[in-house]
């Protein structure tokens, strides 16, 4: 899931790589992604079939909303990207 994820983030003008070559976006928030699979114990296949619940959660009024700010507001950035790819798939 995570490839199509990188796939359709690219599509939608996302950044794969840094002028330098470096990882950019489009890794960043697979790594978010994974990241708030860690934490939350569940796989990825569980977040995409609750994601409008982990929105929410790291949203801006939710319990994880500390967490879901860091980074510029990574977490809940990638997120809401996933969600957008969950509900088109």
């Amino acid at each position: 899931m995570l490839e199509k994820f990188k796939k359709y983030l690219i599509d939608q003008g996302y950044s794969e790589l840094t002028p330098s070559g470096n990882p950019s976006t489009v890794y960043d928030y697979i790594k978010r992604i994974e990241r708030i699979c860690e934490r939350e114990n569940i796989t990825i296949k569980d977040l995409g079939l609750n994601i409008r619940f982990y929105v929410e959660k790291y949203g801006p009024y939710g319990k994880e909303a500390e967490f879901g700010k860091r980074s510029h507001s990574a977490f809940i950035n990638a997120l809401r990207r996933f969600e957008d790819f969950i509900q088109i798939n």
